[in-house]
């Protein structure tokens, strides 16, 4: 059977052609070479049958890979590795601030505000050249599911709320000019609609286009920790919880790596690989 009448089913549920070209812009974002790319693809290919989930696509391109390079298989499960920052939304929200740091901006994790009604306990607050964004993070644990335009509606109107209060004090030196909402899943044409009729920023996996979570996280090379091949869930989930997000995070505090009595061996392929992957980023 020809691969072009092969019908996929994606995580959603929804019935669509499989397409070589997109699987192969997948493969080639992670820098691996055309001939190994190619290879993977040929594999895949042969093993296509009808309805074939997107899941076990991935899981055999992934495992391909990773025979490789296991480096170039951590940037292959980039999407995934934001999945598996939770169960709660509190170390997405610090990948969040992390991007935002390192674009210029001072940012604050959990802060409680003020509004001209009520309290508000804003996810991150990033400011840059006097001027301060409210950023609110939308974690979801599960793909196919996306944010719906109540999410912007209900942030928009945390914000207008907080923007009251702030820009009529005195004593805050910075203006508060933006709301942003970011998510590690997509938006629905509706809450695309809503947001940039109201003036919210939006973030998620593929939105801006060519400027979404994935480009940042390429072009800063800021991947967390989770897209480590090497390290094991349990491991992953005691650096979570001490703040440790970010691959680069652990590189500069390896000693981490030593509470969970890794050996030398080991912990020198851990580092390596997330070394790696920062050389690699996308310029």
């Amino acid at each position: 059977m020809n691969e072009k009448d092969i019908h996929i089913i994606k995580y959603s549920g929804e019935k669509v052609k499989f397409s070589i070209p997109k699987l192969y812009a997948s493969l080639k974002k992670t820098g691996a070479e055309e001939a190994v790319i190619h290879q993977i693809i040929d594999k895949v290919r042969d093993e296509l049958y009808q309805g074939i989930s997107t899941k076990e696509i991935y899981n055999r391109a992934f495992a391909l890979l990773k025979k490789n390079e296991s480096h170039f298989a951590s940037k292959y499960k980039l999407k995934k590795a934001i999945y598996e920052l939770g169960p709660t939304g509190f170390p997405f929200e610090r990948f969040v601030a992390a991007i935002l740091q390192h674009s210029g901006y001072s940012v604050q994790v959990g802060k409680i505000l003020n509004g001209k009604c009520v309290k508000h306990e804003i996810d991150v607050l990033a400011t840059k050249n006097n001027e301060t964004t409210i950023v609110e993070c939308k974690f979801h644990g599960e793909q196919g599911l996306n944010c719906n335009v109540k999410v912007p509606l209900y942030i928009n109107s945390r914000y207008l709320d907080v923007k009251e209060h702030w820009n009529k004090n005195t004593k805050i030196e910075s203006t508060l000019t933006e709301g942003w909402v970011v998510t590690n899943t997509r938006f629905t044409e509706d809450a695309i609609k809503y947001g940039n009729c109201c003036g919210l920023h939006l973030l998620s996996w593929n939105y801006p286009k060519e400027n979404g979570l994935k480009d940042k996280i390429d072009y800063l090379g800021l991947y967390p920790i989770t897209v480590s091949t090497l390290l094991t869930k349990r491991e992953k989930q005691f650096l979570l919880n001490r703040t440790v997000v970010l691959c680069k995070d652990l590189v500069n505090d390896s000693f981490y790596l030593d509470h969970l009595g890794i050996s030398i061996n080991r912990k020198k392929r851990i580092l390596n690989e997330m070394k790696q992957l920062f050389n690699s980023k996308n310029h």
